[in-house]
């Protein structure tokens, strides 16, 4: 894939030679302080551009969105940000403090439009993992180990509201302040973003077995980290590039959950 002539027109950065790099573990192109990326969904792009192109985090630097020459987000698939400097760091506790200081901005949203009537994947997998819907899911990719898993899930009393879905390699590094670079939203409680976060760091980041607990202080924190673990498990079984091979690192994750049900 290359950056198309007419996009980096629209986006001002045609002078500029762009740079193909890895951002946050997304392809994008670097032009000078811009920076240009595919992206997967149209609507939530232009969305999270709007959101982001007014929100204000304390002790978060954000990668605020560029509108092309003609005022639009997202042109033909292809969206811009101000390039913010950093890299993906196995600082998981700072990503949760992140991920609320973030949420704290963004509970006053109304819920997106962009989410109703969703059946992607990310947002069939969230529904099954809170039992809102029932499907069937592979038991040799994870179908067996969530099936285990969701005989714990007890109701909870917590309250949705916007928030990102998928933090876990979201999150950039370059000092001591993190730096976001886009916003995938959800409407679910606060607490489960961060333990989605909690889930993947233990999965597939390396993170030690203490991390679940140090923000055990967080409402409905087991039931929130059983959610997310369903939440994974259930995308990871259904997703098409899934084995058994990859499945070891989600195994951990549901016992070091387990433990604290």
């Amino acid at each position: 894939m290359t950056l198309p002539p007419h996009v980096r027109t629209a986006f001002g950065v045609q002078d500029t030679e762009p740079r193909p790099v890895v951002w946050a573990g997304r392809r994008a192109w670097h032009c000078g302080d811009v920076l240009v990326r595919p992206v997967p969904d149209n609507a939530v792009a232009a969305w999270s551009a709007g959101v982001l192109d007014g929100l204000q985090v304390e002790g978060l630097r954000l990668a605020h969105p560029v509108r092309s020459s003609d005022g639009r987000w997202v042109v033909a698939g292809w969206a811009a940000s101000r390039y913010v400097p950093g890299t993906l760091e196995p600082r998981y506790d700072a990503v949760i403090e992140a991920a609320n200081r973030l949420h704290a901005a963004t509970a006053a949203l109304t819920r997106p439009r962009v989410l109703d009537g969703r059946d992607d994947l990310l947002a069939r997998s969230a529904a099954v993992a809170w039992g809102e819907r029932r499907i069937s899911l592979d038991p040799a990719t994870g179908g067996t180990l969530y099936a285990e898993l969701a005989a714990y899930r007890t109701p909870v009393q917590v309250t949705p509201q916007v928030v990102h879905a998928e933090l876990f390699g979201a999150v950039l590094f370059d000092d001591d302040v993190p730096a976001l670079v886009d916003l995938v939203p959800a409407w679910r409680p606060p607490e489960w973003a961060a333990a989605v976060v909690v889930v993947d760091a233990l999965a597939w980041g390396g993170a030690d077995d203490g991390l679940p607990h140090r923000w055990s202080h967080l409402d409905e924190w087991p039931q929130m980290l059983l959610r997310a673990a369903l939440y994974r498990l259930a995308l990871h079984a259904q997703h098409p590039e899934a084995s058994a091979r990859t499945l070891p690192g989600l195994e951990r994750a549901a016992g070091l959950v387990t433990a604290l049900l």
